[in-house]
This record gives structure tokens, C-alpha cells and sequence, in this order.
């Protein structure tokens, strides 16, 4: 699926070191906008520390991408080798509306690091079109802005909105799944690329059915869309049977429905119990 994200591994002969998989926070705090929002784990993570989450604020780590190293072997180079994958604004949405004042400056170090890939996902699709980069994004091809739809109401909101938009590479999050999600109007098309899905978790997790997920990758294994079981979450109902899942094993027994779909491979695995 990495390919379908953006994901394009680079080799440089100026950069020896191996790619790395990173996260760059430029800013952390947001504020809540719908149902996904509800057990937000940015929320539960600042609270359990004393912050307050819907404060959004710059990081000490906004200038990561074109950080370049001091001393060493490599003093001189960027801190983050040549080929990395950026998970972009994990803390925060990049197009919150009170990190406006600092989006220029992150857009430009993205367009520098034209070596990385970068992979970001918003609620706010309708801030999309005004706070793209200020020449366009005929240089964005190595940027993804993914967009997250937790149920029906979501996704009819956000993806006509979406789609309209001059985006290079689109990819959709159904996470965390509340409800069954119906993507045939939007895939039908071939411009999202990508869809991910996976529960919620956290202590008040909602209950995801298996069925519903299911459901979601029959839809892009008829429009040859790739697809990915992200995590089970916390709560998972499959023929009837709600199964506690702890955090730690979310991924792992998701990846054991072996529910990927890979269109270019043809790859469309059996399907092994989730327990």
C-alpha cells in the first residue's frame, strides 16, 4: 500500500544512509469537528499530562524536515535521509484554522524535501483549496492529503468537497469506523487511490463490526481500489460476538483478516479469523 500513499522509495548516491519512517509534528492542538473526533487519542494523551489539547500551538520539532546535522559523518546533510516517509501533523490537522499563520512556512520546507514523501490526513477538506501552496501543486506530487470519514454522514460531507480539489494523489480513512460506509459514489471514478479502515481505540472505544469492514473492502476490490484493514480497535463485533482487543494487538489481528487488496498485484488474500 506504501505506493498508494505516495510512498515513492528514493536512493541518492549524495546520501548513503538507509530511509527512514518518521513523524513531524509542526504543531500539536485541535479542536473537535465531528463524531471521529469524539475519543480523539491526541486528547487522551494531552489530558493524562495536564495540557489542553485544543490549544494549538508550534512544536520545537516545525522545522524537522530541513534540519541539517552539525557534526559527524554526515555533518551537513538533512537530519532526515534522502527517500523518508513523513507522517505529517499526526498531532494536530495541518489545515486547523489557527495554525493559518504557519502553513506557508511547513508547505516550503515539504516543497524543499522534494527527496521525502509526505502523508497528512484532515477533517477540514474544505480548507484544502485556500491553503494549498501559494505556486499550485504541480510540484506536490511526493505530498498525500488523505481525508478521514468516520461514517455515512461524513463521508457525503467531506468527499464531494474532496474530489473537487487539484489534488495529486487522494487516499481516504475510514477510521475510527462508527457506522457501514457506502464509497461506490466516490470510487467509482479512479481518483482516490487509497482506502484504509480500522476501529476505535482507547478505554471508550465504540464497537466496530467486522461486517462493516468487510463490506468496505468488497467495494474497492469491485472498483480496484487499494485497501487496507489499518486495526481492529478496542471493540470488535464479528458473527454476533463482541471481542476486547488490547491496543497492542489491534494491528496484528488485523492484519490476520488478511483483508488487503493490492489492485496492481491482484492480490486478494483468504480471509483468516479475527479472535
Amino acid at each position: 500500500m506504501a505506493e498508494q500513499l505516495g510512498f515513492f522509495p528514493r536512493v541518492s548516491e549524495s546520501d548513503p544512509r538507509p530511509p527512514e519512517t518518521i513523524t513531524w509534528n509542526p504543531w500539536c492542538g485541535c479542536t473537535k469537528v465531528s463524531e471521529g473526533c469524539r475519543h480523539c487519542y491526541m486528547y487522551r494523551r494531552f489530558e493524562s499530562v495536564g495540557r489542553d489539547p485544543a490549544a494549538v500551538s508550534r512544536t520545537q520539532s516545525f522545522g524537522l524536515p530541513v534540519k541539517r546535522l552539525r557534526t559527524g559523518e554526515y555533518k551537513g546533510m538533512y537530519k532526515v535521509p534522502c527517500g523518508s516517509r513523513i507522517f505529517t501533523c499526526f498531532s494536530s490537522d495541518f489545515f486547523h484554522r489557527d495554525a493559518d499563520v504557519w502553513r506557508g512556512e511547513a508547505w516550503d520546507m515539504m516543497l524543499e524535501r522534494q527527496d521525502c514523501t509526505f502523508f497528512m490526513i484532515t477533517k477540514r477538506p474544505e480548507r484544502i483549496l485556500e491553503h494549498l501552496p501559494a505556486d499550485g501543486t504541480d510540484r506536490c506530487s511526493h505530498i498525500t492529503i488523505a481525508v478521514t470519514c468516520e461514517d455515512q454522514r461524513a463521508a457525503d460531507k467531506r468527499l464531494p468537497i474532496y474530489l473537487e480539489l487539484p489534488l495529486l494523489h487522494r487516499s481516504v480513512m475510514v477510521e475510527p469506523m462508527l457506522s457501514p460506509v457506502d464509497l461506490r459514489p466516490y470510487l467509482r471514478d479512479g481518483l482516490i487511490e487509497s482506502v484504509s479502515a480500522g476501529g476505535e481505540s482507547g478505554p471508550m472505544a465504540r464497537t466496530c463490526d467486522f461486517s462493516w469492514v468487510q463490506d468496505l473492502q468488497s467495494q474497492c476490490v469491485e472498483y480496484g481500489v487499494s485497501f487496507s484493514y489499518h486495526q481492529t480497535g478496542a471493540r470488535l463485533i464479528r458473527n454476533g460476538r463482541e471481542y476486547n482487543i488490547p491496543r497492542r494487538y489491534q494491528h496484528i489481528q488485523a492484519k490476520k483478516a488478511h483483508l488487503d487488496y493490492d489492485p496492481i498485484n491482484r492480490v486478494l488474500p483468504d480471509d483468516v479469523p479475527v479472535g
